[in-house]
């Protein structure tokens, strides 16, 4: 049996990236899954790739969420929530249009709280407790000049999850809320992230200059975190910070030339 084994889950940003990898993974390990996206083709897809549900859903929107989790109870329970739905904005807080701010803030923070909002309830009337798990960034635990907007919505994200899993802990629902701070991880996010004479950022080059095992990460690899939290192999963390970063927050390495 697969370590999520007759498991319901719900996975936002879906469509590409981690939470494509993620879906797959739970998926092979037993979960069924509702997936949503703003991208309708690569969803779709992937959907019927993993035997799940798709639906297209911006997080922002609190209307379309009733929906999200009507599908999932259709499954008959709700035991893994992952807050994956997010984007990037590079740049100086000082050149960032308030419209900007807001975007990436809407997506990456109120998303994030309405997923909760809605997710947990659900989980509660089913009685099985579950697993919240959000994604959040290295850019959540330390500055990053450029970074600012960004790092101010993960850093929004890695508290919040400390703070749910303590009221649920309250509660004792038998719910748990952990976050997930990938580092330089070979995502299609990167491609939408200009830089210098609108050129896209390359994370292979990035990691391999300030990466200490002098690799980028690949989606899979935080997928296999995020099946760990999902999955009763962690059914004593709640409140927790899962770092997957080769070594990005440990410190830094000298590189000496041969």
């Amino acid at each position: 049996m697969g370590l999520v084994e007759g498991k319901v889950g719900i996975i936002t940003g879906a469509a590409s990236g981690i939470g494509a990898a993620t879906a797959r993974v739970l998926a092979q390990n037993g979960a069924k899954l509702v997936l949503t996206d703003l991208d309708d083709k690569a969803g779709t897809a992937l959907a019927e790739e993993v035997g799940g549900t798709y639906l297209h859903h911006d997080v922002t929107e609190e209307a379309g969420w009733p929906a999200v989790i009507a599908a999932a109870e259709k499954y008959g329970r709700l035991d893994i929530l992952v807050a994956n739905a997010g984007i990037g904005i590079m740049g100086s807080a000082l050149d960032m249009s308030l419209a900007d701010w807001r975007r990436q803030m809407a997506i990456n923070v109120d998303g994030v709280f309405l997923t909760v909002k809605y997710g947990i309830p659900a989980m509660r009337k089913f009685g099985h407790g579950g697993s919240v798990i959000m994604l959040s960034s290295v850019a959540g635990l330390r500055g990053s000049a450029g970074l600012a907007g960004y790092s101010a919505t993960k850093g929004a994200v890695r508290l919040f999850a400390k703070s749910m899993a303590l009221e649920c802990a309250q509660a004792r629902d038998g719910i748990r809320v952990n976050s997930v701070h990938p580092g330089i991880i070979a995502t299609p996010i990167w491609d939408k992230i200009p830089v210098g004479q609108n050129q896209p950022i390359d994370p292979y080059k990035m990691a391999e200059a300030t990466v200490p095992i002098g690799k980028a990460g690949e989606a899979s690899e935080i997928a296999d975190g995020i099946l760990f939290l999902a999955s009763d192999l962690s059914s004593h963390m709640t409140g927790s910070e899962l770092v997957i970063d080769g070594g990005l927050t440990a410190g830094r390495i000298a590189r000496l030339g041969a």
